[in-house]
């Protein structure tokens, strides 16, 4: 990686995008499986008549998981940049960091999440502009080309 290279402003923003994404996640996500009827956060069950789901548990798990706990483990590889050969082979571009694609791949997420929730609930809501917007800029920011760069591995060229 860009040793000695200040770190960015976008880069700077990407981790506080993806750090509000997981918190916010993670907040949401463990107060729907403490309480799946909704109930503690003014969401009827009745919402998920077009879903799957007879209450919000798994959906509770998956909000934890995949939205909280993952684009925090993103920071951290963002930062640290570890090794991780799991996220190796999910990335495509093996002349950056695969913290990288993983990041791109949570602005992804974030919108096919907020897509089918918006259809399942058949609404939406300011809530669903706000955290739909917020995957879309989670993607921007992540490509922009500055970002690109801080994350090319050192051995970009050896890895073609």
């Amino acid at each position: 990686m860009q040793q000695g290279y200040k770190r960015p402003f976008a880069v700077t923003l990407l981790y506080i995008l993806l750090a509000f994404l997981g918190l916010g996640a993670i907040g949401g996500g463990s107060v729907l499986i403490i309480d799946p009827s909704g109930e503690m956060i003014g969401m009827p069950v009745s919402l998920l008549e077009r879903s799957p789901f007879s209450n919000y548990l798994l959906p509770g798990i998956l909000l934890l998981l995949v939205f909280g706990f993952l684009p925090m483990l993103v920071i951290y590889g963002l930062v640290k940049r570890p090794e991780w050969k799991f996220a190796d082979t999910l990335n495509p571009f093996k002349e950056r960091h695969s913290s990288w694609a993983l990041s791109l791949y949570i602005g992804f997420g974030q919108i096919i999440w907020i897509m089918v929730e918006t259809y399942m609930v058949n609404a939406v809501e300011f809530i669903h502009v706000f955290y739909m917007s917020l995957g879309l800029l989670i993607q921007v920011v992540t490509l922009l080309p500055v970002v690109q760069r801080y994350f090319v591995l050192d051995d970009a060229a050896e890895r073609r």
